[in-house]
């Protein structure tokens, strides 16, 4: 399928095809995972930061892709220096290269913050994303889009373009509500009957079996919806304000948490064999 050909089915207003579904899948061997949330403040760009730590330590190619693309919490908290190159990037004034910050395996696309340009253009950003992520898809092993929370229609494309959704919850009644919202309009929009949910900032187990119980019978009964459980973190006790350097912390609970994660996941849903050592990208 041509780029202009999926562009078209990603931004048409019907719903997504199976057989367009599998034909996207057949574009190459990188892996796209948005991480999604329906309310803001549930850990999802911390978790977005950390996954992408994960398996670029582990020998990945991973580009994680700030899609908040005017309020770049990422570059905040990985302590980069804000700047305006994704504008840049998007009126063509420099290169998809020179807008990345690269440490190792583990590149980012940075936003911006506050650039007028952005924030007042007419360009369907969603639109332009999609295209520049078909052209360097082959580039990466994992390609992380780190979603803003919410329900707009650049959101919901973004999600449904990827190969899989990471859906971030916690304990929080609206979380649960919002998720389930953003989960039904997936559905009835663009086709998506499968999502994959993390709880963060769990208290107990019980908590999360609890709500891990519930919100998989409502999805069932009323959206006939597939939910994969990767798993939980616990809330932190330690110092708030440290929060974030936890994130560079690989003897913390959080990093201990989302290695179990990624290794479950990858090994449920990457083929055997497809990301040995000896096929990993230069």
């Amino acid at each position: 399928m041509s780029e202009k050909i999926a562009r078209n089915w990603l931004l048409s207003q019907n719903k997504f095809q199976d057989d367009c579904l599998k034909e996207k899948r057949k574009l190459g061997r990188t892996h796209t995972i948005s991480i999604a949330s329906g309310k803001g403040g549930v850990g999802k760009t911390s978790i977005a930061i950390k996954m992408s730590k994960i398996l670029s330590d582990r020998g990945y190619k991973v580009l994680l892709v700030d899609c908040d693309y005017n309020l770049s919490n990422t570059s905040i908290k990985l302590g980069i220096p804000l700047n305006n190159n994704f504008a840049k990037l998007v009126h063509q004034e420099i290169s998809f290269e020179d807008c990345l910050y690269k440490q190792g395996h583990f590149h980012l696309l940075p936003g911006c913050s506050g650039n007028m340009d952005i924030f007042s253009g007419n360009i369907q950003l969603e639109k332009f994303l999609i295209d520049l992520l078909l052209e360097k898809e082959d580039h990466y092993d994992f390609i992380f889009l780190d979603c803003p929370a919410g329900l707009s229609k650049d959101i919901l494309t973004l999600n449904a373009y990827s190969d899989y959704r990471f859906v971030i919850l916690n304990p929080d009644k609206s979380s649960l509500t919002d998720a389930y919202s953003l989960m039904k309009i997936l559905k009835n929009n663009f086709g998506i009957r499968e999502n994959h949910i993390l709880l963060n900032m769990v208290s107990s187990f019980t908590q999360y079996k609890r709500i891990v119980q519930v919100l998989s019978d409502t999805t069932k009964n009323f959206l006939d919806l597939k939910l994969h459980v990767l798993g939980w973190v616990f809330r932190e006790t330690k110092d708030t304000d440290n929060f974030d350097g936890l994130l560079n912390d690989k003897c913390s609970g959080i990093h201990k948490n989302l290695s179990k994660i990624l290794t479950k996941f990858t090994e449920s849903n990457i083929e055997e064999g497809r990301f040995k050592e000896e096929y990993l990208r230069p």
